[in-house]
């Protein structure tokens, strides 16, 4: 009886740090509803934001990936942009979406090898792509 019930609690928390979506359009393997992404939004161009986030993933640590989420267009029907990379042994992805022909959104995300958020890393990025357009 007790093998049942701690089979159960285990089986419960097995379900909780399931799958998390990315704000790249993926899911990964994660602990949900924490807080894991940092948003922000430019009055420039997004290929040049892009370019931004591009330049400070690559300098930071590794690029992965980078792309154009294909059949997802926002409500003005411009593509989105994403990057994924990894930053001292974080995994972190960058979305960069053009909202109007002024107004451009950054989200970036990140999670450890674990599963588990590092927002400060999050906002050292992001920090990081402000200080590239500022220049």
């Amino acid at each position: 009886m007790k093998f049942r019930f701690l089979a159960g609690i285990l089986g419960a928390a097995l379900l909780a740090a399931g799958c998390v979506d990315t704000v790249t359009g993926g899911k990964t393997a994660g602990v949900p509803f924490i807080k894991d992404k940092i948003e922000s939004r430019y009055d420039l161009p997004a290929d040049r934001v892009f370019n931004a986030a591009r330049q400070v993933i690559s300098e930071n640590g590794v690029l992965i990936t980078e792309g154009t989420l294909y059949g997802q267009t926002n409500a003005v029907g411009n593509l989105v942009k994403t990057i994924k990379g990894k930053v001292e042994e974080r995994t972190v992805w960058v979305r960069v979406e053009q909202l109007d022909p002024k107004i451009t959104d950054v989200a970036v995300q990140t999670r450890t090898l674990s599963g588990v958020s590092d927002i400060d890393l999050a906002a050292q990025i992001d920090k990081q792509i402000y200080g590239k357009l500022m220049r």
